[in-house]
């Protein structure tokens, strides 16, 4: 994580502090569990509870110097704090089980937090949605002139993936919502399963259905790939206001703000920066699931080259991508809109976008469907290359006007029959949350 793209509720979640007191949660956690079993004295948790906010994690790395083993200097340092009663943690528990357990602790908050950013993302998508339900533009196909649309259903289709998105965090967050207390290889050797249910059941969390040394990293693969997929709508979204922006199209733009600089050399310029760096930051989360997929791949109960992955791919992914949603919902609730350049685009081919209804007008009269294909582009491109109007070109064309009257060929140019549906779409798509 660096400063620069790390929200500071991420840089506070994934401290060395937080994850100190994650361990001791759920160090507390068994230790109250063991309790109720009658294997640790009654009282030994609430004694050593007000240690939680003595964690020194400087003292913590000084041990580990030492000892080269993270958790062993924790319950050192937890023992330099707490005396005697301190020796009663950590009873029939392997590394793993406070490991595994408190980052599942860390990936619920950082799931949550994204989940929140994603509905206010969604939240601002509606708005504009709304604002630009019926504003008509050009719908492009290969980036060419295709047929009509409206700006609010291009939105539309941004938000019903962002939606998709969200509902695959949200069962990611549930998937890694499992910790274990169980042991050196997952069974309960000096532990019960009724211990690890309640221990777990205090922190929020279920068991893992099948513990080896740790709890199956494919939890954790699924969680990945569902931020680098919520990652990857963000970039196609910031593609299109890249395009939308290009001095040519001119139909969108980021808000330029007072005081702004385009660029050190020409004062004339005003770039995409925001959903450039979107785009990038995409690439960054993307590319923390081939690693994520390859730690599910461990040697029999468990090896250790998963952990130094997610040491640097979890944090970094979950704090790029709530960046990416924050910045991402500024963008939408600021991006300038031109619906007069819209229009204009729209009608720069001098309605081109109605070759299919001619078409099927003409297929309508009994024509074939080849021959009417024939019939139609080649007054398209007559009309493409400057030789006339594209609705006069055909009304002069024999062929087609034997087959087609005046009010036909007129209803095949009409924008709201072309858009009649727009509202059904978008309405199907905003009843999805």
């Amino acid at each position: 994580m660096i400063p620069r793209y790390t929200p500071d509720d991420f840089a506070a979640l994934w401290s060395p502090r937080r994850k100190y007191e994650a361990w001791f949660d759920v160090e507390l956690a068994a230790c109250e569990a063991m309790e109720s079993a009658g294997v640790v004295p009654k009282g030994t948790a609430a004694i050593l509870r007000p240690l939680r906010d003595r964690l020194v994690p400087e003292r913590i790395d000084e041990i580990e110097r030492t000892t080269r083993h993270d958790v062993i200097a924790f319950l050192t340092h937890v023992e330099e704090l707490g005396g005697a009663p301190a020796r009663w943690l950590h009873r029939g528990m392997t590394s793993s089980d406070v490991l595994d357990t408190a980052l599942a602790l860390l990936l619920v908050e950082a799931s949550d937090a994204l989940l929140e950013r994603t509905s206010a993302l969604l939240a601002a998508f509606r708005a504009r949605i709304e604002e630009h339900r019926h504003t008509p533009a050009i719908g492009r196909s290969h980036g060419i002139h295709a047929e009509p649309v409206t700006f609010g259903l291009i939105l539309a289709g941004h938000y019903a993936e962002l939606v998709r998105g969200r509902a695959r965090l949200e069962a990611a967050r549930e998937e890694i919502a499992v910790g274990k207390i169980a042991g050196a290889v997952g069974t309960y050797a000096h532990l019960t399963p009724e211990i690890e249910r309640q221990a777990l059941t205090a922190l929020g969390l279920k068991p893992e259905t099948v513990a080896t040394q740790i709890v199956a990293r494919d939890r954790h693969g699924a969680l990945v790939s569902a931020m680098a997929l919520l990652a990857a709508g963000i970039e196609r979204f910031a593609t299109n206001v890249r395009h939308w922006q290009r001095t040519e199209v001119g139909e969108a733009e980021e808000h330029f703000k007072v005081g702004q600089k385009g660029s050190s050399a020409m004062p004339h310029k005003r770039n995409p920066v925001l959903t450039e760096n979107l785009c990038g930051l995409a690439r960054v989360v993307r590319a923390a699931t081939v690693p994520s997929l390859e730690n599910i791949v461990l040697w029999h109960e468990r090896d250790i080259s998963h952990s130094s992955v997610e040491r640097m791919t979890l944090p970094d992914t979950t704090a790029t991508l709530a960046f990416m949603l924050d910045r991402c919902r500024r963008v939408v609730e600021d991006l300038v809109v031109y619906p007069q350049r819209l229009r204009a685009n729209l009608e720069r081919t001098g309605g081109l976008w109605a070759s299919e209804g001619v078409l099927l007008a003409l297929v309508g009269t009994g024509l074939g469907r080849q021959e009417a294909y024939v019939l139609v582009q080649r007054n398209a491109m007559r009309a493409f290359h400057g030789e006339g109007d594209f609705l006069a070109l055909l009304q002069a064309d024999p062929d087609i006007r034997g087959r087609l009257d005046a009010d036909t060929l007129a209803r095949c140019f009409d924008l709201d029959r072309a858009l009649a549906h727009v509202d059904a779409i978008i309405d199907r798509a905003l009843a999805t949350r």
